[in-house]
């Protein structure tokens, strides 16, 4: 089992480069998906959320309102980290527990953890190798703005949020640059997997 860690920051273009992996055949652990799961209704984080910041955070039907949520604590950093040691420990156990299932059905799996906040978490310990998705900052505040209707101010928030892109470059083991075409990046991809193969198979 090999585990790859796959960050880099919002609108950088990880979504794709985690697609071009699985096609290849890595299982993708997906920590967003892990974190709307820990955040459902009755489970013990929504509820932990909900008594810290009351009910005008739920939709009709009980579940988080996302947007309102991010209103509350980006910009405001004592609530963001609030917000996540709620959360995060609660996506690690889950990690785990996907981890230990593939292993068992296929010990030789290469898997993938798409964690975004991967650094800003501390979980880069759980990984073999840490794959960066970079894009230069100015681009990611253009697509951000552009693929969720935010303004330069709101995407700014946004992106203050998370460690600056440039500074996990230091923590990288690879980069895949996501700044150019698809195909660029996919030649980028195609080169990280075809030297992760060659690695096993020479061990």
């Amino acid at each position: 089992m090999f585990i790859i860690g796959l960050t880099g920051g919002i609108a950088t273009g990880k979504s794709a480069v985690v697609e071009m992996l699985r096609r290849k055949g890595a299982y993708i652990i997906d920590a967003d998906q892990l974190a709307r799961e820990v955040v459902e209704p009755q489970q013990p984080a929504w509820q932990e959320i909900v008594d810290w910041l009351g009910d005008s955070i739920l939709l009709s039907n009980r579940s988080l309102n996302r947007a309102r949520v991010a209103e509350l604590v980006f910009g405001d950093r004592e609530r963001l980290e609030k917000l996540n040691s709620i959360i995060h420990p609660r996506v690690g156990a889950r990690i785990l527990e996907r981890t230990k299932e593939i292993e068992q059905a296929d010990p030789g799996a290469v898997i993938v953890y798409d964690i975004p906040l991967l650094i800003e978490a501390g979980m880069q310990e759980m990984t073999d190798l840490i794959l960066l998705v970079y894009a230069p900052r100015a681009l990611q505040l253009s697509r951000l703005q552009k693929r969720d209707g935010l303004s330069p101010e709101e995407a700014e928030k946004r992106l203050s949020a998370q460690m600056l892109i440039d500074e996990k470059k230091q923590y990288a083991h690879v980069i895949i640059n996501n700044s150019y075409s698809l195909a660029d990046t996919e030649k980028q991809v195609d080169r990280f997997w075809h030297n992760l193969e060659l690695e096993k198979y020479e061990n």
